[in-house]
């Protein structure tokens, strides 16, 4: 037991005194120092005494797109953490293709209970889908909150990143070493995403180099898939287009771009310059590590959750929109253009 309470101290950078404590169901401990212990418990391998095994307080529905993304995984993470803490217990709900579809898994959730349901780049974020079932979910008194798109027509609480301040701080920075042809990648038309960073690019395009909104979405703008086959194939046809620095929607597509330069005998970042969206765990390995535009995950994680515990205690939530400001991250993806000025 003594070198147990030491690894366990240890972990959680504690006193031994305080994990016996903690593991006594004994007052006077901190409810941070009290949840630092439980979870090196729970990295450690030990079971949890029976007296600190929380009794849940609901179940919370989480709807992701399939976890071949790394950002989602690391957006559930989040997720899953933050309602754990609070006592709830969330129940992951994956679409993948020719599996559930976003209305099958709300069902399935709904008949299981649940106290609300946090949907992730759902269809919400498609503006050619129907709205009208969030509307009937409303109905069933089941709280929601959307991440990542919003609709005008949905009365619901939205998180989301700032896409078009992304697209402007990555043109910001490929212009500061010396890029005019940049061109971006990104997924299909009627995401309201991919839409936002498309208004962003041009609107920075235009005010950096002077290029006309049309001359930007005819010569430098190309949609394919959110995969990194997507983003290999749109790259081919920027690169087709004398493009020197390529913009991606997600870290996916940035790798796709990055194969797409080295298959026509080219480097990145020395002949090419590629930024990212994301930052995607373990981007930063990458060879060339992945110059990016960080996705403030975590804070948006921590918002949808407490958003929607808000309603569930029985705050209504406005219907607003949430807008988290990305980051950029320089790694060593870019580089400046050829016979432009120095790196900045």
């Amino acid at each position: 037991m003594t070198a147990r309470l030491a690894d366990i101290a240890a972990q959680a950078g504690v006193s031994e005194a305080t994990v016996s404590r903690v593991l006594n169901g004994k007052p006077g401990v901190a409810a941070a120092t009290r949840q630092s212990v439980l979870a090196a418990l729970d990295v450690l391998g030990y079971e949890r005494p029976v007296r600190l095994k929380q009794r849940s307080a609901g179940l919370i529905g989480l709807i992701t797109p399939e976890l071949e993304n790394p950002i989602f995984p690391a957006l559930a993470q989040v997720v899953v953490q933050a309602l754990t803490r609070q006592g709830f217990t969330p129940v992951l709900a994956t679409q993948t293709p020719g599996g559930s579809t976003e209305d099958e898994l709300t069902e399935m959730l709904v008949d299981r209970g649940v106290s609300g349901i946090i949907y992730v780049s759902g269809l919400h974020a498609d503006t050619t889908a129907d709205t009208r079932r969030y509307e009937r979910l409303r109905g069933q008194g089941v709280p929601f909150v959307l991440v990542d798109g919003f609709s005008a027509s949905v009365a619901a609480p939205f998180i989301s990143p700032d896409d078009r301040a992304a697209a402007a701080l990555a043109v910001t920075h490929l212009v500061s070493l010396g890029h005019t042809r940049i061109g971006l990648a990104l997924g299909p038309k009627r995401f309201v995403p991919v839409q936002r960073k498309t208004e962003g690019f041009v609107r920075a395009m235009r005010e950096r180099l002077g290029l006309s909104p049309e001359d930007v979405e005819r010569d430098f703008v190309e949609h394919s898939l959110y995969t990194l086959e997507g983003g290999q194939a749109a790259a081919s046809a920027l690169l087709d287009r004398g493009c020197t620095a390529l913009v991606c929607a997600s870290d996916m597509m940035a790798l796709g771009a990055v194969r797409a330069v080295r298959q026509r005998g080219l480097d990145v970042p020395r002949d090419v310059s590629v930024v990212g969206f994301d930052d995607s765990p373990l981007i930063a390995f990458t060879d060339p590590p992945l110059t990016t535009i960080r996705k403030p995950v975590h804070a948006m994680g921590q918002a949808a959750v407490n958003t929607l515990l808000e309603e569930v205690a029985g705050t209504p939530a406005p219907h607003s929109e949430f807008v988290f400001m990305p980051e950029l991250v320089v790694r060593g993806s870019t580089a400046s253009a050829l016979g432009g000025p120095a790196r900045s």
